[in-house]
């Protein structure tokens, strides 16, 4: 409610020669001034006000357009934060984004040739946005994975290890150096299952890319051939794991702000019927 009084107190009316001025601002600071010659306009100002605040406040109409307002902030906010997104792609996986919200684009268009029932649109809008916010965490992710700090290929870890193990057969060796290249050891096998822990995220995230896209081609190709209108699922089982957030490295924070906004409740999610 405090929302809606402080809205109410700010509202303005657009003076062509002035711009935008706030008339309850103005009213209230003119009672002001009058008060300090005659007191009675405090009281007066203080009750005009009062009435004009709780009318517009408990306005269901004002309140709507608040809430309007205040979404709309977030949109802007929501779009700045995925176009941060967008922008750490390199040029081919901005392409293949493009691409992906084009054809989301042309379902929505043939939507609008065939007469279709709002709340059908609405709910295939959504589950578009979804696919492709998924879409985009997917190359985040990717990105990500594909840019780590330096590391050395797998089969000259391997080598290493190798190395180190023969090594260790040596009975010349000393109990300390043994202590030592055994501990190295086991930190390059660590180093080597990191290595291929994150090479087989990549081929589970190049799998639900390449997923997601043939998902969006039927729904074009449906939607184009059969002249019918369906519900668009919103759930999606990926191969790759996206819940841990390090994945997505110093992006994470975003990932994170964005996901309320582009993925609804499970339980609104709709089941595919194409």
């Amino acid at each position: 409610m405090f929302r809606y009084l402080k809205s109410a107190f700010l509202v303005g009316v657009d003076v062509p020669p002035l711009g935008r001025l706030p008339v309850n601002v103005l009213g209230a600071s003119a009672f002001l001034i009058l008060g300090f010659a005659e007191p009675a306009f405090w009281f007066l100002g203080m009750a005009v006000e009062a009435g004009i605040l709780t009318t517009l406040a408990f306005n269901p109409r004002f309140q709507k357009y608040v809430d309007g307002q205040s979404l709309q902030l977030t949109q802007e906010d929501a779009e700045q934060k995925r176009q941060s997104l967008v922008n750490v792609l390199d040029p081919q996986a901005r392409k293949r984004l493009s691409a992906l919200s084009e054809k989301c684009a042309q379902v929505l268009n043939v939507y609008s040739t065939q007469q279709t029932e709002g709340y059908i649109v609405e709910s295939n809008e959504q589950a578009l946005k979804t696919l492709q916010w998924v879409y985009l965490k997917l190359l985040v992710a990717r990105h990500h994975l594909e840019t780590p700090a330096s590391h050395a290929p797998e089969d000259v870890l391997e080598a290493k290890v190798k190395e180190l193990e023969r090594d260790l057969q040596d009975p010349s060796e000393t109990d300390t150096l043994r202590q030592s290249k055994s501990a190295t050891v086991e930190i390059l096998k660590k180093r080597l299952a990191n290595l291929r822990r994150r090479e087989q995220t990549q081929e589970e995230i190049e799998s639900d890319l390449t997923r997601i896209e043939n998902q969006v081609d039927l729904i074009l190709e449906n939607v184009t051939i059969q002249g019918k209108p369906t519900t668009i699922s919103t759930d999606i089982e990926l191969a790759s794991d996206l819940l841990g957030g390090s994945v997505f490295g110093e992006d994470e924070s975003a990932v994170s702000a964005l996901e309320h906004v582009y993925v609804p409740h499970k339980g609104s999610a709709q089941k595919e019927t194409a």
